[in-house]
């Protein structure tokens, strides 16, 4: 069964959704029959990277609160994060325009390190306040994980994996995600939002069940001549 994830990096529900999930499949009696697919999701395509920018001020703007507020909001989002063993330090925090790690993201998939980027992009933004919009910043992470290194320099010195991150936005378009983090389950089945682990347990279940043990319908009528491991009709 394959769970298409569509996220972005700095969506701080992705994170806490992605670590739910992880929780989840450790339950699951299946999951070494699981593969699970990052998709590129931008919260906010037009961001801009400036590593001085300040990520409170900037979402209570977003959102017409105090700065007060924000604080609290991120407050509460971190103690969320830390009850899944996960680390905000939302004070070093910075808004970053999230293209290129998608774009990398795409060559880890391609080279089996899909959840190592997926990783160390996230802890690096919320964990680490590093910039993730910031080329040379990418650069230390993806070779760190294990990505060639000349690579990695064709990536961010071209439009390469553009195509594949746009792909995937326009995917979510067709199937009308416009929040993140959204599961797709088995190429039909979605749920939105970081949802509890127990719930993400039952879901698993349910959809296995419906996928895999299920008989095939026929919806083309009477059967054709066909071949068997016994011989052909």
């Amino acid at each position: 069964m394959r769970i298409d994830i569509w996220s972005d990096i700095v969506c701080p529900f992705c994170y806490i959704g992605g670590r739910h999930l992880q929780l989840a499949l450790e339950r699951f009696d299946h999951a070494d029959q699981v593969e699970v697919v990052w998709r590129s999701f931008e919260l906010d395509p037009g961001a801009v990277n400036d590593p001085q920018a300040d990520l409170t001020d900037q979402l209570a703007a977003k959102y017409q609160m105090t700065r007060d507020e924000a604080e609290a909001n991120q407050q509460q989002v971190a103690e969320a994060m830390g009850a899944v063993g996960l680390e905000f330090n939302w004070r070093d925090a910075h808004p970053a325009n999230t293209f290129d790690a998608h774009r990398l993201a795409h060559l880890a998939a391609a080279r089996g390190l899909s959840e190592e980027a997926q990783t160390a992009f996230e802890k690096a933004y919320f964990t680490d306040g590093q910039a993730v919009g910031d080329h040379r910043v990418l650069r230390d992470l993806a070779v760190g994980i294990g990505l060639d290194t000349d690579e990695v320099d064709t990536v961010l010195t071209s439009d390469r994996y553009a195509d594949e991150v746009r792909a995937d936005e326009d995917r979510a378009r067709d199937h009308g995600i416009s929040a993140v983090p959204t599961f797709v389950l088995a190429g039909q089945y979605s749920v939105s939002g970081a949802q509890p682990v127990d719930t993400l347990v039952d879901v698993l279940e349910q959809v296995w069940n419906l996928t895999e043990k299920s008989p095939l319908v026929p919806v083309s009528g009477p059967a054709g001549e066909s071949c068997g491991v016994e011989g052909c009709d």
